[in-house]
């Protein structure tokens, strides 16, 4: 049992002396003998459930850096940055000591973050931001208690708010592939690839000719690239363990890469002929765009420019986008929806989309259904309102005979 010794102070306060063991003292502070006993009892209960009261004063900030370190050394490196990017949203708890947080601290906070607006986009934050932040607060919260550091985790029964909803990712139009079939560019092959073949940004960088077989039409996945303060990093694995797998291309593409020199060991090299970096792919991938936009742009219609058609080389204000500014995933998300309607089954499309859970695969080929059944179900009014069929009593004969000759 802890042993205590009471005190009188010159504030007037009282104190007692609490023996919490290892040649420990804790120090109890109150208004008077009763309040006393009362924090005594308090501290004897958080004693008997085994906490650390040595680190009672332990910051939110200490306990954060602690977790940071410990995903940096387990976790990806964009992964860790999406992290790091979470925490450093947290800092206005960085000086409270974790034990003084209640659940309302971060609430207000999500709260507050969710009416803010983002320096880097212009935009306020979305869901999927706001519950990294909450996931990010919880899990120091849940370190702090798995080292006795406090009794419970206040964060984790945190809902965070709406948040502006994300923008949206979706297949490409027929006419819109057509633009990457049809466009010459140094991006082509990228855009080519990832379109039909469903290759991520990280598989396809470091994508070598000898992963590709034009004569069995498929592609060997077997490596990725992270990057890294920029630069592409090689690693002889994927995303996940299912993201290294062999795919089936179609023979559009098949014909299209033997069309294309093999002059360097990698398919998709940069200027320079080495693997792209960060900037080198975001610039490759702007000139590609802005070469699609003033190809297939509605100028006729545009007030900015009057109707003309400007030059490559004006400035971003001579040359709005008309076009829908797709990136490498909507690319990919046409690879699923192309492999949905053609009728692949769910199984057959986690797999070749290297998804390592099926509830990916199952998420997109769910929606795809909503959106696409509902255009089948109204070729049934097409139908009826094309034939004058009306389905009414005084009509049932009329469509009767027009359903014999359907």
């Amino acid at each position: 049992m802890p042993r205590m010794k009471n005190k009188a102070r010159p504030d007037g306060r009282v104190q007692a002396k609490v023996y919490i063991g290892n040649g420990k003292y804790k120090y109890v502070y109150a208004a008077n003998n009763r309040e006393l006993e009362k924090k005594v009892q308090e501290l004897k209960i958080k004693l008997g459930k085994g906490l650390d009261l040595t680190a009672d004063r332990d910051t939110f900030g200490s306990w954060k850096n602690r977790f940071l370190r410990l995903k940096k050394a387990k976790v990806a490196h964009s992964w860790y940055l999406s992290l790091e990017n979470s925490a450093d949203k947290l800092s206005s708890f960085d000086n409270i000591p974790v034990s003084k947080l209640r659940k309302i601290d971060l609430e207000d906070l999500l709260s507050e973050l969710a009416n803010t607006v983002s320096e880097s986009t212009g935009r306020k934050y979305t869901k999927k931001t706001l519950k990294s932040v909450k996931d990010v607060a919880s899990g120091v919260m849940e370190m702090a208690l798995e080292n006795r550091v406090i009794e419970y985790n206040p964060f984790s029964k945190v809902q965070p708010p709406a948040g502006r909803r994300p923008d949206k990712r979706r297949a490409l139009t027929p006419e819109e592939q057509q633009w990457i079939v049809d466009t010459p560019h140094r991006a082509q092959t990228a855009a080519m690839i990832m379109m039909y073949a469903g290759l991520r940004r990280g598989e396809l960088i470091p994508l070598t000719w000898s992963d590709i077989d034009l004569e069995s039409g498929t592609i060997s996945v077997n490596k990725s690239v992270e990057m890294v303060n920029g630069i592409s990093e090689e690693k002889n694995n994927g995303k996940t363990e299912n993201a290294m797998r062999t795919i089936y291309i179609p023979n559009v593409l098949v014909e299209y890469l033997r069309k294309q020199p093999k002059t360097n060991l990698l398919v998709c090299p940069s200027a320079k002929g080495n693997m792209m970096s960060a900037s080198a792919w975001e610039r490759m991938w702007e000139s590609y765009l802005c070469d699609l936009n003033i190809k297939y742009g509605d100028w006729k219609n545009c007030i900015e420019t009057k109707g003309h058609r400007p030059s490559k080389y004006s400035s971003k204000q001579q040359r709005p986008m008309l076009i829908p500014h797709f990136t490498a995933h909507w690319l990919r998300h046409t690879f699923v929806t192309m492999m949905y309607l053609s009728g692949v089954d769910v199984e057959t499309a986690r797999q070749q989309a290297g998804h390592s859970d099926i509830q990916t695969t199952i998420k997109i080929y769910t929606h795809l259904d909503s959106q696409f059944k509902k255009k089948r179900i109204g070729r049934l009014d097409e139908y009826l309102n094309s034939n004058g069929c009306q389905m009414g009593v005084n009509e049932k004969e009329k469509c009767d005979n027009k359903a014999e000759n359907w």
